[in-house]
Order: structure tokens, then C-alpha cells, then sequence
């Protein structure tokens, strides 16, 4: 706004000599300017510009509060000269003060306002939400719109109503509230995200993926919405051009288009022989050759036919199904294979199609190999993909699917094979694997526990990878502690292991190898159960350190390493049984994971077992095995032999066979070392410090090294052990 003009006979700035005067004037004027300022933001339409009008209306204020405080604290005595000018600039500051009290009170009922308003606009956003739910849109938007009517910066408020929007079809206007709530808070993924819904309605592909970008831009957590979100794009415009060549097809009246609509029109011929469809389904399938078919197949309405035919519907969906009714599934099956191999989008439409949703899990118990076999081959389709799967996941119930497709290893032929590829597919899936919480307890694990201690009568070859697909659903922390609790399954496991002494065919070698993965593990748990088997489970693997499969022996090994910890009873009988020299012959030949598991075993048993620091000097000559082990880049396993070593130099002589050795610079250097993992300095101090207080004579060639200083400070380490 202008500033004032002075009126004639008034005292302009012209006529004020004192220079102080003359600037107290300018700034009374610039203060009038920026006042005039602030309420024209304050009546903005804008939320933005009325927002910030606010905030430095409060802070402006603020600071005369301020201002104030500290004059009444300081008196300023002025000369006066020119005492007309004087009254004029006084009585002007007193008009600004004044309006400045009008303005807090202003701003004062403004806050109390906004907090009613703000209260009303609460009410009316969840009168809208509740009429969203129950499927009122119109309503929805009319309380939306009035609670931004009470505020009109409520981001809330413009994302609910830009769903509602969406609901409608109405996406332009989704696009503007969308707009309005960044406006509001820029950092709204809600607002992004029905944006780009609404992008994408429109076909504005590359508009709708910026919106994705800026999700994930704004918080990087949201990766797996954004690749979601991305995916449906690429989809949606992938379906659009389909579409469009298949359109294409039509209008030039190629043959395989003519052909698959005269076909689909068969099925408009209501009451025919089931035979008559099945011969049309089995026409249809030869008639869909590539993904141009796929399409015509799709816009044909070509996934309608169980919906519009009766006849078809009810032999597909009967209970027990009659030679006709097997072969007409078993067609469809073939025919639904075709139009959905590589094709996403015929995939959706088939599976949201509710006779196919709910047929599927009954089709794998149906007992009739044939269709048992083609619905596997048609679920394979979606599980050997992410997007198969994650349709499958959100379209279907799978809380017994793997108890369903368990079951197939009781099958001799493809059929096992099949299931097992499903099911380590899903398995990558997290929610998958929290959908198996719900029925693993009862209905899994007593099945698994069956198929363990029948290995000798199913499917071998399908129990060893079923198996290991129990094992690798173990990485989920409730699965693995609800298996480790259960008694039977560590019987199951412990009786397949007896079996295999007995049984030495290559595929029940395999199932043995998986099930002592599947041990190690459930080892990672720790409970009463796995103290009470520990030492019936440390037996079991000492017989194993023999076998001839240096894979066997690992795991053998691998499992001990876990289950000693749990039981000094264990430890005791294993060391009673020769573990100690039959774990240095494997460390002699083992490559690193050997190694890693067996040093681990011998820390163990030297740490609470004088026979097996004993028998470690004996077995080990000069301690060549852990010599070596110490020149290892395992962290681990230099960490652990250094502890072996150091347990081990309390027997007599230890410490002495050392003495012509490169035992003091090795352990020197670790010792000094920076390892990442601190056990590793600390157990090479205290062999260090244990060694040359076992032999003094090691201190020379400490001395040679310059090592004292290591060795001082090693000493705590000694002394506390």
C-alpha cells in the first residue's frame, strides 16, 4: 500500500529539523507500511501466505513485549527543541502502539478461532471418513469441503477428499487437493501417492511415476511401496498398448484375431453337452499363441466364460467331479496356462475372479493327479515371479498353503517336484511367512514331524528339499522358536539320523544333510527342550564325524558347535568319546566352514574340560593345527584358536614344545592387532601373557620383537582369568 501523504499546515518530514525526530518519523512509517502488510496476509485466501502472515504477526509481538519490558526499566530524558514536531511523532507512536494492541488482540481471537475451527474441521473429517467406509462418496467430499471451509490448511482434509475423488473418477480434481496438501506439508506421501493414482487414471504415465520418485525421495523407507507403485505403472501402460495392437489386430481382420472371438462366442450357446465346451476350451487354447492372443482373449471377455456359462461353472466348481467334469477342469486349467504365461495383467484378472480364488486351494486336494498336477503348473506361473507372488499373497489366503503343498511329497511323480519349487519360492516372501504363524503349530509342524519319521516311505528327493525349505523359514524368529519347542520335531529329526545309518541311498544322504542344516538352525534358539535332547543330539553327530561326505561332517560339527553351549553333560560325553582328536583330523583337511565349526567345538569342550585341554597337546603336536589356524583371515577362527591355545598351555610341557616356534610374533601381532572383533586382541593377549608365564624362556624373543609393552598390558587379561 502507499504511504500516507502529510495534508497542508500539517508538520511534514521537511519540517523536522532534529535529525532523531526526522528518523524516528521514517520508521513510524515503514512500521504503518509493514502492519498494512500483515493484515492483508492475514486476509489472504492463500493457507500458505496466511500461515506465514501469522507467524510473524506472533513473533512481531513477541518482540514488543520485549521492548516494552525494557523501557519500563530505562528512562531516556531528551532536549526538546522543536516541540510542535515533538507532539506530532509522539502522538503517532501512540497510534501505532495502539493499533499494535489491536493487532495482538486481533491475533489473540485469531488462536481461539482457529481452535474452534480446527475442532469443527476434527468432526466434519471424521463425519467424511465414516461415510467413505461405508461407500457414501458425494457425502464424504460435502464434509471434507466443509471442514475446509472451518481451515483451510488441513492437509488432512484435502487427501481425504482427494480419495473420495479418486472413488469418483474424479481425477483432475484429485490432482488439485493433492497440490493444495503439498502446499500444506511438502512432504505428504499420501499426497504423492494419490497423485500419481490419479496420473496414472488419466494414462499421464510419466507424471504419475515423478510422484513415486518423490516418495521415495522424501523418506527412502517407502522402497518396496515405491516399487510396487512403479510396477503398476509399467503394467497399466504396458496393458494399454496390448490393447491397442490387439486392436489393431481386430481392424484389419487378421485370422487369429476372427478366430478367437468366433471361438469365445461358442461359450454364448447355453445348455450344450459339457463335452461340446470342453472341446471349444481345448480349440481355444491352441488358438492362443503369443501375448497379442493373451489380449483379444482378455477383451473378448474371454475370462467371463465360468461367470456366463453354467454348464461350465458348475462341472468346474463340483465337489467330486466325474470323468466329463475332470477333463473340462483340466482343460480350463491348460486354457488359463496359455492366456496367462507372461502376461501380468491376464494373471490379476484371473485370479481376482471369485470362482478361480476360491476353487484353487480345493483343486490341490482334489485326489485327481491330473488336475492337481496343471493346478501346480498354473500357480508356478505367479510364484516364479516377485509380481506372480505378491498377487498370490494379496489375493489369496496361503495360511494352509504350506500344509497343502507339504503334502505332495507323499507324491512319486512331478507333482512333489512342482510343489517344493512353489513353495521355495513363496517362501521369499515375508508376508508369506507370517501368514505360516497361523497354522504352523497345529497343522504344520505335526505334518512335517510325520513326513521326518516316515523318510523312508515318501518322496525322498522332495522331503530333503522340503526339508531345507522348513530350514530357511527358520530366518523368521517365530517360526524358529516355535519349531525349536517342539519336542516330536526333535525326535523326527534325531530318528531320520538313526535311519541313515541304516539306509545309505544317495537321496537319503540328502535328506540327512538337510536335516542337520535344520538343527543348527533351530540351535540358535536356546530353551529346555534343546538342553533335555542335547546329549542325545551331540551322540548322534559324533557318529556323523566318520561319515565319508566331508558335507555330513561339516554339519556334524557345525551342530555340535551349537549344542555343546546348551548342555555341560554333552560336553562331558563327547569329550569321553575321542571328540577332541576326531575334530583336529577334520581341522588337518577342512576347508574354512570346517574350520570355523570345529575350533568353535574345541573352545568349547578346553573351556570347561581339563581331559580335552590335554588331549588337544596330544592330539595336536606342537599345536601345527592351531598354528595354522591363528595365520587364518577368519576373525573367528583366529579369535577361538587363540583361546584354544591359551586353555591349553596349563598342561605341563605345552608351553615348552613351543619354544622353537613363530607362536610368540603370531600371537604378538594379533595381540597389537585391529581387529574388528576385540576377542581376538584379548585371547591373543592372554596366550600371550600365558605363555611366557607357563616358559619364561618365550620372553626373549618377546624382548627381540619389542613386545613387553604388550605383554604388560596383556597381564590384566592373566590375571583375570
Amino acid at each position: 500500500p502507499a504511504r500516507p501523504v502529510a495534508a497542508v499546515g500539517c508538520p511534514g518530514p521537511a519540517m523536522l529539523a532534529d535529525s532523531e525526530q526526522e528518523a524516528d518519523f521514517q520508521r513510524f512509517l515503514r512500521r504503518v507500511d509493514d502492519i498494512a502488510n500483515l493484515v492483508q496476509g492475514l486476509n489472504s485466501t492463500d493457507p500458505a501466505v496466511k500461515e506465514k502472515a501469522f507467524a510473524e504477526t506472533e513473533k512481531r509481538l513477541r518482540d514488543q513485549e520485549a521492548t516494552e519490558e525494557e523501557e519500563s526499566k530505562t528512562t531516556v530524558n531528551r532536549t526538546v527543541i522543536n516541540t510542535q514536531a515533538s507532539d506530532v511523532a509522539n502522538a503517532e507512536a501512540v497510534n501505532a502502539d495502539g493499533f499494535l494492541a489491536i493487532l495482538e488482540k486481533d491475533a489473540k481471537e485469531r488462536a481461539q478461532r482457529r481452535k474452534r475451527n480446527e475442532h469443527l474441521a476434527n468432526a466434519l473429517k471424521e463425519k467424511g471418513n465414516n461415510a467413505f467406509r461405508k461407500g457414501d462418496y458425494v457425502t464424504a467430499i460435502q464434509r471434507y469441503t466443509e471442514g475446509l471451509e472451518k481451515l483451510r490448511d488441513k492437509q488432512e482434509l484435502y487427501t481425504n477428499r482427494a480419495q473420495a475423488y479418486l472413488k469418483m473418477h474424479e481425477y483432475e480434481k484429485a490432482i488439485s487437493d493433492c497440490e493444495w496438501a503439498l502446499k500444506c506439508n511438502k512432504k505428504c506421501i499420501k499426497a504423492y501417492f494419490l497423485m500419481g493414482k490419479a496420473h496414472l487414471a488419466l494414462k499421464h504415465y510419466s507424471e504419475s511415476r515423478q510422484c513415486y520418485e518423490k516418495i521415495l525421495e522424501t523418506d527412502p523407507q517407502k522402497e518396496s511401496l515405491f516399487k510396487d507403485c512403479m510396477n503398476e505403472v509399467n503394467l497399466e501402460e504396458k496393458r494399454v498398448k496390448d490393447e491397442e495392437r490387439a486392436m489393431q489386430e481386430v481392424q484389419s481382420g487378421t485370422l487369429a484375431a476372427l478366430s478367437i472371438k468366433e471361438l469365445l462366442q461358442k461359450f454364448d450357446k447355453p445348455d450344450q453337452n459339457i463335452l461340446y465346451y470342453t472341446g471349444a476350451i481345448r480349440l481355444l487354447t491352441g488358438a492362443v499363441r503369443d501375448c497379442t492372443d493373451q489380449t483379444l482373449f482378455r477383451t473378448n471377455n474371454g475370462f467371463s466364460i465360468l461367470q456366463d456359462n453354467e454348464t461350465v461353472r458348475r462341472g468346474f466348481c463340483a465337489e467330486r467331479k466325474n470323468t466329463a467334469e475332470v477333463d473340462l477342469s483340466v482343460s480350463l486349467l491348460f486354457l488359463w496356462q496359455a492366456v496367462c504365461a507372461g502376461n501380468e495383467e491376464n494373471q490379476r484378472l484371473l485370479l481376482t475372479h471369485p470362482d478361480v480364488n476360491a476353487q484353487l486351494p480345493k483343486l490341490l486336494c482334489s485326489g485327481v493327479s491330473e488336475i492337481e498336477q496343471e493346478t501346480l503348473a498354473l500357480i508356478s506361473l505367479y510364484s516364479e515371479n516377485e509380481n506372480g507372488r505378491r498377487l498370490l499373497i494379496r489375493h489369496q489366503d496361503l495360511t494352509k498353503w504350506l500344509q497343502i503343498l507339504m503334502m505332495f511329497v507323499n507324491s512319486t511323480d512331478a507333482r512333489a517336484s512342482s510343489a517344493m519349487d512353489i513353495l521355495s519360492d513363496l517362501t521369499e516372501e515375508e508376508r508369506f511367512r507370517t501368514q505360516c504363524h497361523v497354522t504352523l503349530s497345529t497343522d504344520v509342524l505335526p505334518l512335517f514331524t510325520q513326513l521326518l519319521t516316515s523318510a523312508k516311505l515318501v518322496n525322498q528327493a522332495a522331503l530333503a528339499r522340503c526339508i531345507g525349505i522348513m530350514g530357511n523359514l527358520c530366518a523368521d524368529v517365530v517360526i524358529r522358536t516355535q519349531m525349536a519347542e517342539c519336542k516330536e520335531c526333535w525326535q523326527a529329526c534325531l530318528k531320520l539320523v538313526d535311519e541313515s545309518f541304516d539306509v545309505s541311498t544317495p537321496k537319503y544322504h540328502e535328506c540327512l544333510f538337510a536335516v542337520l542344516g535344520l538343527m543348527m538352525n533351530l540351535l540358535l534358539e536356546s530353551n529346555v527342550i534343546i538342553q533335555y535332547f542335547a546329549v542325545d543330539i551331540s551322540g548322534r553327530c559324533m557318529s556323523l564325524l566318520g561319515d565319508k561326505d566331508g558335507r555330513i561332517v561339516t554339519r556334524a560339527i557345525g551342530v555340535l558347535s551349537r549344542i555343546l553351549p546348551a548342555s555341560s553333560s554333552a560336553v562331558e560325553e563327547v569329550v569321553k568319546g575321542g571328540v577332541v582328536k576326531k575334530i583336529v583330523k577334520c581341522l588337518k583337511a577342512g576347508g574354512e566352514m570346517t574350520s570355523n565349526y570345529g575350533i568353535k567345538t574345541l573352545s568349547i569342550c578346553t573351556r570347561s574340560s581339563r581331559q580335552a585341554q590335554e588331549d588337544l597337546v596330544k592330539s595336536d603336536k606342537r599345536f601345527r593345527v592351531l598354528l595354522k589356524l591363528l595365520d587364518s583371515e577368519n576373525e573367528m577362527i583366529v579369535g577361538n584358536a587363540a583361546f584354544c591355545l591359551g586353555q591349553c598351555l596349563v598342561v605341563p610341557g605345552a608351553a615348552t614344545s613351543l619354544l622353537n616356534s613363530n607362536v610368540v610374533m603370531i600371537l604378538l601381532k594379533h595381540a597389537g592387532g585391529d581387529a574388528t572383533r576385540t576377542s581376538v586382541q584379548e585371547n591373543a593377549a592372554i596366550a600371550l601373557g600365558k605363555l611366557c608365564v607357563a616358559e619364561p624362556r618365550h620372553v626373549v624373543q618377546l624382548r627381540k620383537l619389542n613386545g613387553l609393552a604388550i605383554l604388560n598390558s596383556s597381564m590384566k587379561y592373566v590375571h583375570s582369568v
